[in-house]
């Protein structure tokens, strides 16, 4: 058995039906374990997909492929699910024409020690899957934090070393011109101003979720304005990839693991890649 496996959506926008409809609003985990859902079963259906976009690739085990058949355990011992393409999806328009941002998830009891390694791998697989040597934007989601509307949440000397020490491994990327901006997840005005006197590389995006208290405190407004970072919102979960969620998919609906195996999920990354010109979607998925 693959000590380590790799999952992915592929390109969500041009996925079945059953995908393309959820709604916008739907929680980024519900639409992250949907989209794995409807890529594997296209991968391992053993019926040709249909012209009927109300009738997605079948799910009943007696019409599918073994898994063997539809992943691939690599030369790295990674099992990938499903099988890699030969060739990259890419772009359909020159490589210019297009803002491609990256969110990393890093999940909760998962050592600190391996975020150098998980993002090193997430931008190498995004930048594969896309056929592309760099990403524009990359912003980053530690575990365990969620945005403090009363900016008063002073981190502990032990997590700032944390993001310090993954900050560095974002930086060695920007340095190496594997990526053109960092950006934060969830940090308000007092842990920015624990993180940004040591660092090299001034994030430029600040992405927050207001869903609890609806408007940006005034100080982050500030803090963020006198030091040129863009504030964004976004609704993603915190917890984007449940342990028992995972199980229920790899393990009871497509027997990629047997019952008894023991899951650990790592880190999940979500691109996209949009068309400046005309602000429109071509890519999007997620790995992990």
């Amino acid at each position: 058995m693959a000590s380590r496996c790799i999952l992915s959506t592929g390109n969500v926008m041009t996925a079945g039906a059953q995908v393309i409809r959820k709604p916008t609003l739907e929680k980024s985990n519900t639409e992250l374990v949907n989209s794995l859902r409807e890529n594997f079963k296209e991968a391992s259906s053993t019926l040709p997909l249909s012209t009927n976009p109300n009738i997605a690739a079948t799910s009943n085990p007696e019409t599918r492929l073994a898994p063997e058949e539809w992943t691939k355990l690599g030369s790295d011992g990674v099992l990938y699910v499903p099988t890699e393409s030969g060739e990259p999806h890419g772009l359909a328009e020159d490589r210019e024409e297009y803002d491609v941002t990256v969110k990393l998830f890093y999940l909760p009891g998962v050592p600190s020690s391996s975020r150098c390694r998980h993002t090193e791998e997430a931008v190498r697989l995004v930048c594969k899957e896309l056929g592309i040597s760099s990403i524009d934007l990359l912003i980053v989601s530690f575990p365990n934090i969620s945005f403090d509307a009363e900016d008063e949440d002073i981190s502990s000397e032990e997590d700032v070393s944390e993001w310090v020490r993954t900050y560095r491994t974002l930086e060695g990327l920007h340095s190496a011109k594997k990526i053109s901006k960092i950006g934060l997840a969830e940090f308000g005005a007092t842990r920015l101003s624990q993180l940004l006197p040591q660092t090299n590389v001034k994030p430029s995006v600040d992405q927050i979720n207001v869903r609890d208290c609806c408007v940006v405190p005034k100080p982050l407004i500030l803090y963020a304005k006198e030091r040129g970072i863009e504030l964004l919102t976004h609704n993603d979960c915190t917890d984007i990839l449940p342990v028992d969620t995972l199980r229920q998919l790899v393990v009871d609906e497509f027997g990629l693991f047997r019952a008894d195996a023991k899951l650990v999920p790592q880190w999940v990354v979500k691109y996209t890649a949009v068309i400046r010109s005309r602000g429109v979607v071509e890519n999007k998925g997620r790995v992990n």
